[in-house]
């Protein structure tokens, strides 16, 4: 009886924003940027915001931010970038940063600023690159020292330009991460920074345990969801945009998302609201409004069973009210859909339900569960029309 469904909730994460020069100096000692004939605008963070403003949700951009250092503090950290202690930022003077800060502040219900990196890659072995920042390609996480200092560097970028606090979102670059480390691996020092959500393809990826799930699992505190394929190659512009999402992350790199003429992202930014517009009308995915709640919802889709009748369903919550220790990021709603012939009468004390009817259809209400305990179960009675 397919009445009721939690649906998988869909987050775009998109890589590599923050960038001002658009080409790769790999042949250089430099980095990989966005390898593209152009350099970015601030018109390429608009581009963010219309998605997100066109499609009710808040997607999550992961941040470079070496050409946004005002001060060249980085020359103190010569690992993070290919001039190292002869870093000069060329962008520092530019009226670009603050037009585009501007748009990240006042756009910031559709733009999440996410936790990428300083450089993207590392210089910390005789200043030759190696990639990646966090993680070499084998999973051996940088030195400790030169980890915290990245992300303190992170954070004086971030306020220096004034584009809001520190991400609570991270994807590590070039998706070298190893997951499950511990008390000696990353996870645990991006939570003494704040981080609650990180995400990665979870094919391939070095790991001291397993996930939880195919789609999720817990690395430390943290909530990992499993990024899947791209549908494009980090540096493609202007693309069709088709294919098939098949799990809860819509994941891309910044060019995917732009023309190579700014003044034509819209037209792009058009064909992804068209691509992703019908995963939000389905009845077994919805678009996550942000990172917290469309990770919240991964966990929730496949930890609570549903057990429906003609007269109400079970939830089951003891899953969740298993874990030795709930995750900070999990939140304490989740949403659900129940078929537009479902009349709900009531729900058990351990719930409340709230409908989104913004996001209800013809076919489908949408309705908002929110726990109130951490009890194992919870019901909904409901009728059924013309029973």
């Amino acid at each position: 009886m397919n009445l009721i469904s939690i649906p998988l909730a869909i987050q775009v994460v998109i890589d590599d924003a923050g960038w001002w020069t658009g080409s790769s100096s790999v042949s250089e000692n430099g980095p990989w940027r966005s390898d593209i004939n152009r350099n970015h605008h601030p018109l390429d963070y608009a581009a963010i915001a219309e998605l997100g403003k066109r499609l009710g949700m808040r997607p999550q951009a992961s941040f470079i931010l070496c050409e946004w250092d005002l001060t060249d503090r980085l020359r103190t950290l010569p690992d993070a970038t290919y001039l190292g202690e002869q870093w000069r930022n060329p962008w520092k003077s530019s009226p670009l940063l603050k037009e585009a800060a501007a748009i990240i502040r006042n756009e910031n219900r559709f733009i999440e600023v996410g936790l990428h990196g300083i450089g993207h890659e590392y210089w910390g072995n005789g200043g030759v690159m190696e990639r990646a920042e966090w993680h070499d390609v084998h999973g051996n996480m940088r030195p400790r020292e030169s980890v915290i200092a990245h992300l303190e560097a992170f954070a004086a970028i971030l306020k220096e330009n004034d584009l809001g606090p520190f991400p609570e979102s991270f994807v590590a670059t070039a998706h070298q991460h190893h997951y499950g480390a511990g008390e000696e691996g990353l996870a645990f020092i991006l939570e003494q920074f704040g981080v609650k959500y990180h995400s990665l393809p979870f094919e391939g990826m070095p790991r001291s345990k397993q996930p939880e799930s195919e789609l999720f699992g817990f690395d430390g505190s943290l909530i990992a969801v499993n990024r899947g394929m791209d549908l494009y190659l980090w540096n493609v512009l202007d693309p069709e945009v088709s294919g098939k999402i098949n799990g809860p992350i819509c994941g891309m790199h910044w060019p995917n998302l732009l023309h190579p003429n700014p003044e034509r992202n819209g037209e792009v930014v058009s064909r992804w609201v068209k691509f992703l517009e019908p995963y939000q009308q389905r009845f077994d995915t919805m678009l996550a409004a942000n990172t917290a709640e469309g990770f919240s919802q991964v966990v929730y889709q496949s930890e609570v069973s549903l057990k429906a009748d003609s007269s109400g369903c079970y939830l089951d919550f003891s899953k969740i009210s298993g874990y030795k220790s709930k995750p900070p990021g999990l939140l304490d709603y989740f949403t659900i859909k129940v078929k537009n012939n479902v009349s709900i009468v009531s729900s058990s004390n351990e719930i409340e339900l709230f409908e989104n009817a913004q996001l209800s259809t013809t076919e489908h209400k949408t309705l908002v569960v929110k726990r109130k305990n951490d009890a194992n179960s919870a019901y909904i009675s409901w009728s059924l029309d013309g029973n």
